[in-house]
C-alpha cells in the first residue's frame, strides 16, 4: 500500500486504462453496478475538507480528544490532497433486480457491493502494472452525503471507496497478514 506520492501528474490516458480494467470485473446479472468519479485538481481539496469535517463531527461525538481528532483529520486531508488523482468508486442499485421480500433485496445489495469491490481491485491491479501506487480508503462509507454533495454525484450513486493514486514517493510498507491457517478451511477432496 502506497500513501505518499510524487507530484508527477497522471495522464488522462492512464486514468482511462485504470477505469477500463475496473469495468471488466464480474457483476451480478451483468448489471455492472459500479460508478466512478475521477477526482483531480481543486476537487481533491474540497473533497478532503468535507470528509474531514464529517470525521471531526463523528470523532467529537465519540468523545475523542480534540488533538487526536485534528491528527486524524489532518492525516486524511494529506492523503487525499497529496495524491495527483483519486477515483471514487460508487454503487448504483438503479439497474439491479428488485424483489417483494427483504431477504433477496439484501442479497442483491450485497452482490452489487461485491461487484464494486471487484472493480476496485481490478483498478488497483492495473495501477500496479502501470507503475502507480494506490491506497484504498473506505472513509466515503462514513461520509457519503458529504462526498455526494461536494462531487455533485447523481442521486443513485452511493460512495463506497476512494482510491488515491500517484507515482510512489517511497516503497510503502507491507501490512502484516493473518496466517492462512487462521482464515482457510479445507472442505471435500481438497482437504487431503
Amino acid at each position: 500500500m502506497i500513501r505518499r506520492y510524487t507530484t508527477q501528474p497522471i495522464s488522462r490516458d492512464t486514468l482511462q486504462q485504470l477505469l477500463e480494467a475496473a469495468v471488466r470485473a464480474p457483476s451480478p446479472h451483468n448489471r455492472q453496478p459500479w460508478r466512478f468519479a475521477v477526482v483531480t485538481g481543486d476537487s481533491r481539496r474540497r473533497l478532503a475538507q468535507a470528509m474531514g469535517d464529517q470525521l471531526r463531527l463523528d470523532l467529537a461525538a465519540d468523545g475523542v480528544p480534540a488533538e487526536a481528532i485534528e491528527r486524524d483529520a489532518g492525516r486524511s486531508y494529506l492523503r487525499i490532497t497529496s495524491a495527483p488523482a483519486s477515483i471514487l468508486a460508487s454503487l448504483s442499485l438503479r439497474d439491479m433486480d428488485r424483489y417483494p421480500d427483504e431477504r433477496r433485496n439484501a442479497a442483491e445489495r450485497w452482490m452489487a457491493g461485491q461487484a464494486v469491490a471487484a472493480a476496485a481491485q481490478n483498478l488497483l491491479l492495473r495501477a500496479t502494472e502501470l507503475g502507480l501506487g494506490a491506497c484504498w480508503m473506505c472513509a466515503p462509507l462514513f461520509c457519503g452525503v458529504a462526498v455526494s454533495q461536494v462531487l455533485a454525484l447523481p442521486e443513485d450513486w452511493e460512495p463506497q471507496a476512494l482510491i488515491t493514486l500517484g507515482y510512489p514517493a517511497d516503497e510503502g510498507r507491507d501490512r502484516e497478514r493473518v496466517p492462512l491457517g487462521d482464515v482457510v478451511m479445507w472442505a471435500g477432496d481438497a482437504a487431503s
